[in-house]
């Protein structure tokens, strides 16, 4: 595989239980800190970014290092295993003096200059469109102990004093230091931009690789109202199809437009802006179901954990009938509104029925024991009802389920009707072929809701 042998060939130290790898050990004339390069690439242009830099830094005998694995540079685009601040890092450079720092950029730009990549959060781009950019930073590991006991990466002040390494500011360029990079002009745009124009963001909801999810104020409705606007990168967070978060968010408004009678979040608009792609939607006010449960001391009555699955299997069953799959179903991505009404979100793994899964991903313990690549190319129909009863049993029960460490429903809470346990351990049936479908299901939950209501209405009046 040309990754291993590129690797071997530039970057031949590492140890097993590293992130990186390095093209040579650190000397005594190697700085402790000064302007680090970053050269951004997503997994499937990595190769080639380092076939075209790694022998010109290997020449100038420069000191340097890329994750282990394109597994890894996976990991760190995404922004969620490693931090927000590490996106597009793939490869680090770390020059000797602030002249050889300028000079390296320019060169490693002269190289990658015609290839796109993510952007790289809170550090400075060397030019527009440049897969190189640069901050001031430590180059050997240095801590500094904070007030409530933990630790902070540091560097030191012109003092030798350590203060923090501040990776998560944009231009924290520190006073003392000179910075040898031209200064960057203003980029004047007369492009129309509705993030000030027409929508006030006021909250990020999530932040990751392939972009965030935001809180905002429709300023060009009469009265103004509350939105969400999801935004989908250029670039961010290529997967193996070479989709990235535009691409996805892109996908997720015609997915939600098809679906809008189902349930699904409200389509207001949608627009193009710096290269990414925004979805506006509707603001659904409420809570998610799983922060619902988690807040609680205690769970839900099985009044209301029964009204709430009827509920999810009448979405289910809706979306299914309209010939989609959701493929995302868990409590994070079900919002209970201020009526107790449940209303679906996140939709951008979703797909037609009999359409290949774009991916194997999902959230454990909502992921059907067969969901791998062979399967993906199946109808993810069972898929759908597995995590259907992942989410019940976590109604009922208060826990997550998982198929390793699995307890049947009645020894996790006595005083379930049978009948719902024995629905929940259909649809979490090993075979995909034994779960019942999500219609006839909400048929059998209605009918237990039916005599738990009656039987309440029969003590009530006896008393």
């Amino acid at each position: 595989m040309r990754w291993q042998e590129l690797c071997k060939l530039y970057l031949p130290v590492f140890s097993n239980d590293s992130l990186w790898r390095y093209s040579r050990l650190m000397n005594p004339a190697d700085i402790e800190q000064g302007w680090k390069l970053h050269i951004s690439a997503t997994i499937l242009t990595a190769n080639n970014v380092l076939e075209r830099v790694a022998p010109f830094l290997q020449a100038k005998k420069a000191l340097f290092k890329i994750p282990v694995s394109l597994l890894e540079l996976g990991k760190l685009n995404s922004g969620i295993c490693y931090g927000y601040s590490q996106i597009g890092k793939f490869i680090t450079v770390y020059p000797k003096t602030d002249k050889d720092a300028l000079y390296l950029a320019r060169k490693l730009h002269q190289l990658t200059n015609d290839l796109s990549a993510p952007l790289i959060p809170f550090d400075t781009q060397f030019c527009p469109g440049s897969s190189v950019y640069y901050r001031y930073g430590a180059f050997r590991y240095l801590e500094m102990g904070n007030s409530d006991g933990g630790k902070t990466l540091a560097i030191r002040d012109f003092e030798g004093n350590l203060i923090p390494d501040m990776r998560d500011k944009e231009d924290a360029v520190p006073a003392w230091v000179s910075n040898p990079f031209p200064k960057r002009k203003k980029n004047k745009t007369l492009m129309e931009n509705p993030l000030r124009t027409t929508y006030k963001v006021f909250r990020a909801l999530t932040q990751r690789g392939k972009g965030g999810v935001y809180q905002a104020i429709d300023i060009s409705s009469q009265p103004p109202q509350l939105c969400i606007i999801k935004e989908g990168r250029k670039e961010g967070e290529v997967d193996w199809n070479g989709c990235d978060g535009y691409w996805y968010v892109k996908r997720e408004a015609g997915i939600l437009s098809a679906l809008q009678t189902v349930g699904v979040p409200f389509v207001y608009s949608s627009f193009e802006l710096e290269n990414n792609f925004y979805l506006v939607t509707e603001y659904i006010e409420g809570e998610s179901l799983d922060k619902l449960l988690i807040k609680k001391k205690r769970r839900l009555s099985i009044r209301q954990a029964l009204e709430f699955s009827v509920q999810l299997s009448a979405l289910i069953a809706k979306i299914h009938s309209a010939g989609w799959v959701w493929r995302d179903c868990k409590p994070a991505n079900i919002i209970v509104t201020k009526n107790r009404s449940l209303r679906p979100v996140d939709f951008e793994g979703a797909g037609l029925i009999n359409e290949p899964a774009l991916t194997i991903s999902g959230t454990p313990g909502f992921l059907p024991p067969e969901w791998n690549e062979n399967y993906r190319n199946q109808s993810s129909v069972p898929a759908d009802l597995y995590a259907l009863g992942a989410v019940l049993y976590y109604l009922f029960t208060g826990r997550f389920y998982s198929a390793e460490n699995s307890k049947i429903v009645k020894s996790l809470r006595r005083n379930i009707p049978l009948k719902i346990q024995e629905i929940i351990t259909k649809l979490l049936a090993v075979n995909p072929t034994e779960r019942p479908d999500a219609q006839s299901v909400g048929r059998e939950l209605e009918t237990e809701l039916r005599f738990i209501n009656d039987c309440g209405s029969r003590m009530n009046k006896a008393v």
